[in-house]
C-alpha cells in the first residue's frame, strides 16, 4: 500500500537554502562598503602643516637686533642695615640729673651733642683732692732736690772724693727718684680724675638717630650700663644675598681700585611706581648665607635719611626688605633680546628671506629681562617676536602691509 507523498514535509529543506543566501549577501555587502570607504580616504588629498605653510604665508612682527656692547642687571632682594651702629654705655656711675629733649627715639642729634649728665659733685670733689695731692707730691719734690744740694755742698767742703759706690747714697738720689715718682703718680690720679669728671657727660659719638632710650632723668646707673642705641645717618647698608654663578659679574669698590657697581633700590609695595634710591656695591662678605647658602654682598647707601636731598626721595627704613637691580660687567660684542624670545632648546626664530629660520644660539647671561646672546644672531637679523601657530624651518612668512602671495 503506497502513501501520498507530504508537502509540509519537503518545504523545510526549501527554506534552509534562503537564509544562508540572506547571510552571503549581508558579507558581500559590508566587504564591498568597506572597500568603498578604504578607497575614498586612500585617495583624499592630504593636508599637512607643510604644504599649509608653502601655501599661506603667516603673518609675523619682528625685532632688528645689533650686536653690541651691552650691560646686564642682577636683581636680587636686601633689608637694610646699619652702616654704623653703638650702644651708650656709661664709664662712671651715678644719678642721671639732666637728659636731653632730643636724646628721645627717632630724633637726630648731631655730632659731639650731650645726651645724658651724670651728678658731676663726687668727681668734682675727687679731682680737688687729686690736684691737692699733686701740689703736696711737688712740694716734696722740690725739698728733697734742695737737700741734695746741701749734701753736695757738704762734702765738697771737706775736700773729700766721693766713691763711685757711694755716691748714690751720699747725694740721696733714690729719695730724689722717689719723689719724681709720688709727682708722677699724682700727676697721672689727677688726668683720671678729670677723665671720669668729663665722662659725666655723655655725648652723641657721631651724627645719628636714636633708636632706643634705657635711662631717663634720675635714673641710677653703673659703670658699663647701656643708656641707648645710636644708629648713624651718613650711610646706611642694603645686605643682599646673589648665586654664587653671578658673583663674577660683579664688580666691588675693593676691586683694582674699579668703581663699584651700580645699585638701584625700589620698594614696590610702598613707594610709587618708578621712585627709586642709588647705591653702590661696596663689599663681598666673605660667608654665605646660611639659609639660602648664597654669597651676602653689601650695598652702601650715602645720606639714607634723605636730609640732603631734594624733595621725593624716599628715605630708607632700617629692617625693611627693598628689591635691588645691581648693574652688572659689561658684555662685549652680543645681542640683547628679550628673554622670553629665547624659545625651547635655546633657539630662536628669525624671518631669512621672507622664510621661517630656527637658530640654535649661544646665551652667556640672563638677567630678570633679557638674554644676552654670543652666537647664533648676527647684527641686523630680524627676530620673531610673536607666537606661531606652526613652526617649521622654511615656512613662509609676511610681515603687516605685505600681500599674501
Amino acid at each position: 500500500m503506497s502513501h501520498p507523498v507530504n508537502e509540509n514535509t519537503v518545504r523545510p529543506e526549501r527554506g534552509k537554502a534562503g537564509p544562508l543566501k540572506t547571510a552571503l549577501v549581508s558579507i558581500m555587502i559590508v566587504l564591498v562598503g568597506v572597500a568603498l570607504i578604504w578607497l575614498i580616504f586612500k585617495t583624499e588629498p592630504k593636508a599637512t602643516r607643510k604644504d599649509m605653510a608653502r601655501e599661506t604665508a603667516m603673518l609675523v612682527d619682528v625685532e632688528t637686533v645689533r650686536r653690541g656692547r651691552f650691560t646686564p642687571t642682577i636683581e636680587v632682594l636686601g633689608q637694610v642695615v646699619p652702616a654704623r651702629e653703638v650702644t651708650l654705655g656709661s664709664r662712671v656711675g651715678g644719678e642721671v640729673v639732666y637728659q636731653a629733649d632730643v636724646f628721645t627715639p627717632g630724633r637726630r642729634v648731631g655730632k659731639g651733642e650731650e645726651l645724658l649728665r651724670i651728678d658731676p659733685a663726687d668727681y668734682q670733689a675727687l679731682l680737688q683732692q687729686r690736684r691737692s695731692e699733686l701740689q703736696q707730691a711737688r712740694a716734696d719734690l722740690e725739698l728733697e732736690q734742695g737737700q741734695q744740694t746741701v749734701a753736695r755742698q757738704e762734702f765738697e767742703l771737706l775736700g773729700e772724693d766721693i766713691e763711685t759706690v757711694n755716691d748714690a747714697l751720699i747725694l740721696r738720689k733714690p729719695q730724689l727718684e722717689q719723689a719724681k715718682a709720688r709727682v708722677a703718680a699724682a700727676e697721672a690720679a689727677v688726668r683720671q680724675a678729670e677723665l671720669n669728671l668729663a665722662r659725666t657727660r655723655i655725648r652723641a659719638p657721631f651724627q645719628a638717630q636714636v633708636l632706643s632710650r634705657e635711662v631717663t632723668l634720675g635714673s641710677q646707673v653703673s659703670a658699663g650700663q647701656s643708656l641707648g642705641r645710636l644708629v648713624g645717618t651718613s650711610q646706611y647698608w642694603v645686605e643682599a644675598s646673589v648665586p654664587l654663578s653671578k658673583l663674577r659679574w660683579l664688580t666691588f669698590s675693593a676691586d683694582n681700585g674699579n668703581a663699584s657697581a651700580l645699585v638701584n633700590l625700589y620698594h614696590d609695595t610702598v613707594w610709587p611706581s618708578g621712585q627709586s634710591r642709588e647705591g653702590r656695591l661696596t663689599q663681598l662678605v666673605g660667608e654665605l648665607d646660611t639659609n639660602a647658602r648664597m654669597a651676602r654682598v653689601l650695598i652702601t647707601v650715602d645720606d639714607p635719611l634723605a636730609l640732603n636731598q631734594s624733595e621725593g626721595q624716599p628715605p630708607l627704613i632700617l629692617g625693611t626688605f627693598l628689591r635691588a637691580e645691581i648693574e652688572g660687567r659689561a658684555l662685549d660684542d652680543v645681542v640683547r633680546i628679550d628673554r622670553n624670545l629665547v624659545r625651547r632648546n635655546n633657539t630662536v626664530w628669525v624671518m631669512e628671506d621672507r622664510e621661517l629660520a630656527i637658530r640654535d644660539v649661544q646665551i652667556v647671561f640672563r638677567d630678570e629681562e633679557h638674554a644676552f646672546v654670543s652666537s647664533g644672531l648676527e647684527d641686523g637679523d630680524e627676530v620673531i617676536v610673536n607666537e606661531l601657530a606652526s613652526v617649521v624651518a622654511g615656512a613662509r612668512l609676511r610681515l603687516e602691509g605685505e600681500r599674501n602671495e
